[in-house]
This record gives structure tokens, sequence and C-alpha cells, in this order.
């Protein structure tokens, strides 16, 4: 599977709704989440954080796989669906994309969305 990642905006660092994604050097996913990852404990001033835009590619025989695993600890107490694929072995790779996106996830991002639509 891959999937898409983007800088993560300063104002989005702490948002819930703006999943972050760390990964290898190779670019495989290591982990999702909607906290603040990597922690920056010595608070040197860590900006390098990368928004998840959840948008993915299957091969079939993966998506099939993913269809057939049960939710996982991880993907039930984070809600990211992605984990059950991490939890399972299935390596996940995060490619940069070009520009950032909005989901639409709450309320307010419906709002942001439709004024993006109305500027364009």
């Amino acid at each position: 599977m891959t999937t898409l990642a983007v800088p993560c905006p300063p104002e989005e660092f702490t948002n819930p709704n703006a999943v972050k994604v760390v990964t290898a050097l190779d670019g495989r996913a290591l982990y999702f989440s909607r906290a603040t990852i990597p922690f920056d404990r010595d608070q040197i001033g860590y900006a390098g954080y990368r928004k998840h835009l959840g948008i993915y590619a299957y091969r079939k025989a993966a998506l099939e796989r993913f269809a057939a695993l049960p939710p996982g600890l991880l993907e039930r107490v984070e809600r990211l669906e992605q984990l059950r694929l991490l939890e399972n072995g299935i390596a996940v790779f995060v490619a940069d994309a070009p520009r950032d996106t909005i989901g639409v996830d709450t309320e307010e991002d419906l709002v942001r969305a439709e004024a993006m639509l109305r500027r364009l």
C-alpha cells in the first residue's frame, strides 16, 4: 500500500484531525497518530512533522487482505484504519504530495472546503 503526506503546517501540529505520520529512511511508515509525533521531548524546536493525506493506492491482493483483517487494538484506540496494516506487518509506503488538501472530517473542515471551492 502507498499513501501520501505533506509537511504539516504549524497550526495543525496539535490538531487531532490532522493525522501525523513518521517514516523510516526508505519511506515505509513506522506509525500514524492523531498525536504530535515524533514527540519533541527536549523542545529543540522540531518542525519536520508530516501530515497524512488519507489517499491510498493498493494492489488488489493487499486490499483484499486488508478487508479480511479485523480491526486491531491500535486502530481502535487511534481510530485510524491504516494502523490495521502496520499491526499485521503489511508495509505502507509514504510518498510526498506536491501540496496539502483539505480533509473533510468535521463541520469546520466542510466550511473551509466550501470557501476554497468558492474561490476557485
